[in-house]
């Protein structure tokens, strides 16, 4: 009979050895000689996270206490686990996933992205980062909310149009709300993503700049932004009225999605025909 006893006593130990022994040593320059079990040893691990091989030893078998988050982030790396796996590690170890630590994103987009933004084709929708910088976005959005084609990369920051784009603020029905309530939505998410020192040029920039931001932002307010409604003066359609909903991208913690629908038949039915003539 199999004894699963010391994969169910240990799953911490169970996780850094399953780890461990899927590991390649050539790619990390390591002579592969002879090895009684695939993978790197246990003090190769150790010397790649800067560790004591006897304590990652003891880890492994579940002796020698919990380590702390920075020795558990250093493990993380030498294993050169992915996101998903960091998480699942912290949450082995302490019970609960790491502290937020925000981090640009490595690649931005991919063509599967992409191609969901587009299987939308009467409904805007786009991409944001924790920072609220647009990274993609389909037809409907160019045309219904903004062309961030025509803008430099870094001028595509939701916040930066709402406070310094004439366009963008004729365009909201109440624009003193909508500022409120973005101000309050983007300091959530940064809290969130914990990307407090990736906003400080942002923040000071557009303090700076617009007055209102800078009451907003000094008014310490939080909100939510799952979901709402957007109210719009279009150059060409006139008034709409559009629902959004806001979705985490699996696997993707520093992206959101954000898809408007109309609120009505006769909203969806103008926005139609918008379009298709163009």
């Amino acid at each position: 009979m199999i004894d699963f006893s010391s994969r169910d006593d240990n799953p911490l130990g169970t996780f850094l050895r399953d780890r461990r022994m899927r590991l390649d040593p050539a790619t990390f320059g390591f002579a592969p000689g002879r090895r009684r079990t695939p993978g790197l040893r246990r003090e190769e691990v150790a010397q790649r996270a800067n560790i004591s091989p006897t304590w990652y030893t003891w880890l492994e078998q579940g002796r020698g206490g919990a380590p702390s988050a920075d020795v558990l982030e250093r493990i993380a790396a030498g294993l050169m686990l992915t996101e998903p796996e960091r998480e699942h590690l912290h949450i082995l170890a302490f019970g609960h996933p790491p502290e937020a630590r925000y981090r640009e994103p490595e690649s931005m987009m991919t063509p599967r992205l992409q191609n969901v933004l587009d299987a939308m084709p009467h409904c805007p929708a786009m991409i944001r980062t924790a920072t609220w910088n647009v990274i993609a976005w389909n037809r409907a959005a160019a045309m219904i909310l903004t062309d961030y084609a025509e803008l430099a990369p870094e001028q595509r920051n939701i916040l930066r149009l709402i406070f310094s784009d004439s366009r963008v603020k004729a365009a909201q029905e109440d624009w003193q709300r909508v500022a409120r309530f973005v101000v309050g939505a983007f300091r959530a998410d940064a809290a969130r993503a914990g990307a407090g020192e990736e906003i400080r040029q942002l923040v000071d920039e557009l303090s700076q700049m617009s007055p209102e931001f800078a009451a907003l932002w000094n008014d310490n307010e939080v909100a939510g932004h799952g979901e709402g409604v957007k109210r719009l003066h279009h150059p060409d359609l006139g008034p709409i009225e559009l629902e959004f909903s806001t979705f985490a991208v699996e696997g993707r913690p520093d992206l959101n999605m954000m898809v408007y629908t109309p609120a009505t038949a006769e909203v969806a039915g103008r926005i139609r025909a918008f379009l298709e003539e163009r």
